[in-house]
């Protein structure tokens, strides 16, 4: 269900949906009131939802369609300002799934293919995780996925072990964290419970975000974890008791300055179609950490950060992976998962917790 006031968004959104395989529009509507009062007749599986609309907003509409109906994937789409960006927070924390940033003019051709590009895929991970997880007894809404239309019923297929290497015995010296879709939620909820980590060592984040939203987040980051934190700034010293997330639109990676560490940031071309991307980040910690880089893999699209993990652990690092249960999508750290790069893979509300452990000496 696409609903935005903006006849063209609407256009453009729901050509891209209906030119996909895999992908029908539900419903193309122009007000937050149109989505409530029609949302038990369309039943749709997600919800492409703007913020600034007529009669009723999308941060007004969120509640009230997420109430009619509880496993509505919604993903809130915005034009780039510091506003939008703290109302995408706070749909967030009311049971928004992501989030998509708007191109302020889609005649841009570049910033049209990556909003294109981006909303796919976020409609398409998201999209099929309400099907796995949608009870057996529920009669199936309209198809957003139309092969499952023709295909049978098929038994459950039993997931093998994942493989698990034990934890370096080398005491680790800095915490990496890696994120996409979910990762707001997941970081926030995280950094909670990490305080005697932070106080001791460098904390760095880099969460697949756009400019704005990244300062914001900084912002939050810093009220959830009670530690100072902010978006890194280009050849500033690392220091334990801080966090440093890596800046929208830039690449953050670490260097060694004399004796000291150093973030140096780069605009480089975008890695696994990202930017800021886990990869750079991961591998360039090892110059300066070796094996004492411990790297964390949160919930996101996309295998990014499985290949700098792999460099992690052949240093002689470790790598933990947010479980699928947990994750909004098992994209990113299922990669590192199925790498068999792993330590642990563990639910969200463990991670913490099994952190304080290894940083104190814990190596089981």
């Amino acid at each position: 269900m696409v609903v935005d006031d903006s006849v063209v968004i609407r256009g453009l959104i729901s050509r891209w949906i209906a030119s996909e395989s895999d992908m029908v529009v539900a419903a193309s509507l122009r007000t937050g009131l149109d989505a409530v009062n029609q949302i038990e007749r369309v039943n749709p599986d997600v919800a492409v939802l703007d913020i600034e609309m007529p009669e009723l907003d999308g941060i007004s509409a969120l509640p009230q369609l997420l109430a009619k109906k509880r496993n509505l994937i919604i993903i809130m789409a915005s034009t780039l300002t510091r506003r939008n960006a703290e109302i995408s927070f706070k749909a967030l924390s009311l049971g928004a799934a992501d989030y998509i940033p708007k191109p302020e003019s889609t005649r841009e051709a570049t910033a049209a293919e990556t909003f294109h590009h981006d909303l796919i895929q976020k409609i398409r991970s998201l999209g099929a995780k309400v099907r796995r997880t949608a009870p057996a007894s529920s009669s199936p809404p309209p198809m957003l996925v139309k092969e499952h239309l023709a295909r049978p019923a098929l038994a459950p297929v039993a997931q093998p072990q994942l493989m698990r290497r034990p934890f370096s015995m080398q005491a680790p010296r800095v915490l990496l964290i890696g994120s996409s879709t979910g990762g707001p939620q997941a970081l926030m909820a995280l950094v909670t419970e990490l305080g005697p980590v932070i106080d001791r060592f460098p904390v760095l984040i880099t969460q697949h975000m756009p400019p704005t939203f990244t300062t914001i987040l900084a912002e939050h980051l810093a009220r959830s974890s009670h530690r100072p934190a902010h978006e890194a700034v280009d050849g500033e010293i690392v220091k334990a008791g801080r966090i440093y997330l890596a800046p929208g639109g830039r690449h953050m990676r670490v260097v060694r300055h004399g004796a000291e560490v150093a973030i140096a940031l780069d605009d480089g071309p975008p890695v696994n179609f990202c930017k800021p991307a886990v990869d750079p980040l991961f591998s360039s910690a090892i110059d300066v950490w070796q094996a004492g880089v411990l790297a964390v893999v949160l919930t996101g699209m996309g295998s990014d950060g499985m290949r700098g993990g792999k460099e992690i652990v052949a240093a002689g690092g470790s790598v933990i992976a947010q479980d699928e249960a947990s994750s909004v999508v098992w994209g990113m750290p299922g990669a590192a998962a199925n790498a068999g790069i792993c330590a642990a893979i563990l639910p969200l509300n463990q991670i913490g917790s099994k952190l304080v452990r290894v940083f104190a000496g814990d190596r089981s």
